[in-house]
């Protein structure tokens, strides 16, 4: 037991620790400097046009909150009936769960006001940096591919995976820049946070060294 809560305390709270205040730490020097992004917050405004006001709530409801809990939720079910364990389905929510925790204690910290611009979506009760609509989309669809391509064969099929992976949270990045939501550097930080949360689960669950001893193996 005392093994197993070391490792998942080096693993995974230390790291996500250290993500909390490299997180607030961004935060507090975007804030101190000035960055000009408004300007391009206001020329995105500018050219918001019907159509593009469509594709961006459907790109931004990628990432909404019900969405990644509920997709979590049930990817976790489906990846442990299908490859009967949980390594894969607790890498998941690990990714996804330590970026909202990460997320929501700095936010609030930080503090930054939404752009100066209508916004098109309604305004969560936490600060614009940095954007947990991206970090959450990065956790769960790159985490999702990450565990789909470990499991299928063909370099084809992998490079489809990672490219539909990829272009979610992108997608919802541009959407929140456009819907006046984010700062640029908002979102690019929670492209940031979202792959640093990926990678540490990665590291401590999906891909850690075995061990002679099985104590810490999901079963």
């Amino acid at each position: 037991m005392r093994a197993h809560l070391r490792y998942y305390a080096s693993t995974i709270i230390l790291p996500m620790a250290l993500m909390a205040g490299v997180t607030y730490g961004a935060g507090r020097l975007v804030l101190a400097w000035p960055t000009g992004e408004a300007a391009m917050s206001r020329a995105l405004a500018a050219d918001r046009t019907s159509l593009w006001n469509t594709l961006t709530d459907f790109g931004s409801s990628l990432s909404d909150t019900p969405y990644i809990v509920a997709l979590t939720a049930v990817a976790a079910i489906a990846f442990r009936l299908v490859f009967r364990r949980w390594r894969e389905s607790i890498f998941l929510v690990a990714a996804v769960w330590s970026q909202s925790l990460v997320f929501l204690a700095t936010t609030g910290a930080v503090g930054r006001h939404r752009p100066p611009v209508g916004h098109l979506d309604p305004a969560p009760p936490t600060s614009s940096f940095p954007s947990g609509h991206v970090s959450a989309a990065v956790a769960f669809y790159c985490g999702m591919a990450l565990v789909l391509t470990t499991h299928v064969r063909g370099r084809a099929l992998q490079v489809a995976i990672w490219v539909l992976g990829g272009a979610a949270p992108l997608m919802v990045g541009f959407s929140r820049l456009y819907r006046g939501m984010h700062f640029l550097t908002d979102v690019a930080w929670g492209l940031l946070l979202g792959a640093g949360c990926v990678v540490m689960a990665a590291r401590a669950i999906l891909y850690r060294r075995r061990r002679s001893s099985e104590a810490l193996e999901p079963a």
